[in-house]
C-alpha cells in the first residue's frame, strides 16, 4: 500500500541519545521482570505480580497499552496530550542526561529530530474514546497495572522519535488508529461499509 503524506500529517519532535537510553533502559527493565515472572522472581518462575507465571503474555498487556497510548500522545500536534507528550520528552531527556553525564562524565547529543506520524480528525475520535474509557475505569485496574502503563506510556514517548524500527511501528499505530476512526464514522455513524 502507496500512501503520500503531506508534510502537514506530521509533527517535528526532539529526542536526545539520553532520552532514547533511558526509554531502553526502562523497557529492558520491564521486559527483564515480566522474563523473570513478575518483579521479584520468586520460587518456580512466580513473581509478586498475583502469582503470574515467567513469560506470560497476559502480563505485558498494560505495558504494550501504555507504550501505545504513548505514541498516541505524540501524534496529538497540540492540546493537553501533545503538551503532556513534550513535557514527558523533555522530563526523559533532561534525567537521561543528568544520568549520562554523572556516570560517564559525556554530555548527550540529540539522537534525531524526527516527524512524527499526525492524528488526524478520525484518530482523534479514538483518542477521545480511549482517553473516556480509562478515566471512567481507572479506579478497577490495580496498582502495578496503572504502574506498568505509566512506564509504557513514558517509553513510547521516549522510542518513537526515532528513524528506526520504533518509527516504524509508531506509524503503524497511528495509521491504525486514524483508520479505526475512519471506519467508526463511516460504518456505525453513518452506516455505510
Amino acid at each position: 500500500m502507496s500512501t503520500t503524506l503531506a508534510a502537514s500529517q506530521y509533527t517535528t519532535t526532539t529526542i536526545s541519545t539520553a532520552g532514547f537510553a533511558l526509554g531502553l533502559a526502562l523497557l529492558g527493565a520491564e521486559l527483564w521482570r515480566w522474563h523473570k515472572g513478575g518483579a521479584g522472581g520468586g520460587k518456580g518462575g512466580k513473581g509478586d505480580d498475583r502469582g503470574s507465571a515467567a513469560k506470560d503474555p497476559k502480563a505485558l498487556i498494560p505495558l504494550g497499552f501504555g507504550m501505545i497510548c504513548g505514541i498516541l500522545m505524540l501524534a496529538c500536534p497540540a492540546g493537553l496530550f501533545g503538551g503532556l507528550a513534550g513535557l514527558l520528552r523533555f522530563g526523559g531527556n533532561t534525567v537521561g542526561d543528568l544520568a549520562m553525564h554523572w556516570l560517564t562524565g559525556a554530555r548527550s547529543n540529540t539522537l534525531g529530530t524526527a516527524a512524527t506520524p499526525r492524528i488526524d480528525q478520525y484518530g482523534a475520535i479514538v483518542v477521545t474514546a480511549t482517553v473516556i474509557v480509562l478515566w471512567l475505569l481507572r479506579k478497577t485496574f490495580a496498582k502495578a497495572i496503572r504502574g506498568k502503563w505509566k512506564k509504557g506510556v513514558l517509553i513510547g514517548v521516549l522510542l518513537s522519535v526515532s528513524t528506526g524500527v520504533a518509527a516504524i511501528v509508531a506509524q503503524q499505530i497511528v495509521d491504525g488508529a486514524n483508520g479505526l476512526g475512519a471506519w467508526a464514522i463511516t460504518g456505525i455513524a453513518t452506516g455505510t461499509l
